[in-house]
C-alpha cells in the first residue's frame, strides 16, 4: 500500500489533536475571566510567577492573562491551518504544509519552555512536569522535520521534455486522424 503521509505529517497531526482542544480551551477560560482563568492549573505557574516576582496590578495582570491566550490561539491557529492543508492530497504530496507544522512548533515551544522556567522558579513541580512534556512533544517533532529527507520535486528540465512530449504526441495523433 503506497501512501504519501510523512512522518512528520502524522506526527503534526498526531500533535494537533492533543493542542488544539487542550490549548483552545485554556486560552478561552482565560478571555471569559482573565483572573480565574489565569490561575487555573495549565497556567498557575505563569500566574504564580508574575504577580509574585513581578507585582504587577491586577489589570496588568489581566493584560500578560490575554497576551498569555493570544499566544496559546496562534498555535491552536497554526496547528489548525496545518491540519486543513494536510487534509488535501495535493498539497500534503507537494509539502506546502510544513511551513505552519512549524510556525506551531516554534511558538508552541517558546510558551512551553516559558512556561515550564516559570513554574520552575516558583515550585510548581507538577506544572513543570506539563509543561516539560509539552515541549518535548513539540521539540520532538521539529527534531523530526528538520531531520526528515525532503520531497525529491521533479526537475524543471524533466517537466518540459515531458510538456513537449505531450504536445508532439497529440499532433501526430491529430495528423494520423486528417489523412
Amino acid at each position: 500500500m503506497r501512501t504519501d503521509w510523512r512522518i512528520s505529517s502524522f506526527n503534526g497531526v498526531l500533535l494537533a489533536a492533543y493542542f488544539i482542544p487542550t490549548w483552545a480551551f485554556v486560552a478561552f477560560r482565560i478571555m471569559i475571566s482573565p483572573i480565574q482563568g489565569f490561575y487555573e492549573r495549565p497556567n498557575v505557574s505563569v500566574a504564580l510567577f508574575i504577580s509574585d516576582h513581578l507585582q504587577l496590578a491586577a489589570i496588568t495582570t489581566t493584560r500578560f492573562a490575554w497576551l498569555l491566550a493570544l499566544g496559546k490561539l496562534t498555535v491552536v491557529g497554526f496547528f489548525a491551518i496545518f491540519v486543513a492543508l494536510t487534509t488535501r492530497a495535493s498539497i500534503r504530496k507537494a509539502g506546502g504544509c510544513d511551513e505552519a507544522l512549524a510556525m506551531a512548533l516554534a511558538i508552541g515551544s517558546v510558551i512551553s519552555f516559558a512556561s515550564m522556567v516559570m513554574a520552575a522558579q516558583v515550585g510548581e513541580s507538577q506544572a513543570v512536569k506539563l509543561h516539560a512534556t509539552e515541549l518535548l512533544m513539540l521539540l520532538g517533532t521539529a527534531i523530526v522535520l528538520l531531520v526528515e529527507p525532503p520531497r525529491p520535486q521533479p526537475a524543471r528540465a524533466e517537466v518540459d521534455r515531458s510538456a513537449t512530449a505531450k504536445a508532439l504526441a497529440l499532433e501526430q495523433a491529430q495528423l494520423l486522424n486528417n489523412r
